[in-house]
């Protein structure tokens, strides 16, 4: 289910290059961008602390934003890049994406997995290996889902899931069109049945190599 759209405010940067995003922030602010739409690009500069607080609450790169800015009309943006310094790790720069409840943008959405007690599998010692944690999907922009949730209830040891067996949000659509593996049980050491654990390596591996 959609959530309501979160609001973002920035400020007009004025200036462009490297000296004015320097004085953005020696001023505390991060600088950015806001750009698609067939529109013109606009610098901006967002406050660093609040940009902070969100992007430690997880999904930035996930979330469909309205940017406010003083004298301009409200827009719908998604982030599509977070510039961070190389060590401390800080932002430096955000680019977003303008975009429209309607439009189709594709986007990593991470896969939560439920049920692990019901998984006999898991019970017999198995491991489950997530091969994908984050699913590519193409979605609306104003019905962006927080998770897609994998149930592993009557999951056994060698049991592979694929996207074929998630139940999607409503609209969505995986990027990829193979039916690719998202997870599967992987058996203890000395198991004597089904796959090897080096069997199961490979899969993961032979996924990760044909993306």
């Amino acid at each position: 289910m959609a959530k309501e759209i979160e609001t973002i405010e920035a400020v007009a940067r004025t200036g462009t290059g490297k000296g004015a995003a320097r004085q953005a922030r020696r001023e505390g602010l991060v600088p950015g961008i806001v750009y698609g739409d067939g529109k013109d690009p606009v610098a901006i500069n967002l406050d660093y602390n609040r940009l902070i607080t969100r992007l430690r609450k997880g999904r930035f790169m996930s979330t469909l934003f309205n940017l406010k800015m003083e004298g301009q009309e409200d827009v719908r943006v998604i982030c599509r890049g977070v510039q961070k310094d190389v060590v401390k790790d800080l932002p430096t720069h955000v680019d977003f994406m303008r975009t429209h409840r309607n439009s189709r943008i594709s986007l990593f959405v991470h896969v939560e997995f439920i049920n692990h007690e019901k998984a006999p599998g898991l019970k017999r010692g198995g491991t489950l290996v997530a091969v994908r944690p984050e699913v590519e999907l193409n979605v609306l922009a104003g019905d962006i889902p927080e998770q897609i949730v994998v149930d592993l209830e009557g999951k056994q040891i060698g049991d592979t899931i694929h996207i074929s067996d998630v139940d999607l949000p409503k609209g969505a659509k995986p990027t990829i069109d193979r039916d690719f593996v998202i997870a599967n049980v992987a058996p203890p050491k000395g198991f004597g049945g089904g796959s090897s654990d080096e069997d199961e390596g490979e899969e993961a591996s032979e996924e990760a190599t044909e993306e």
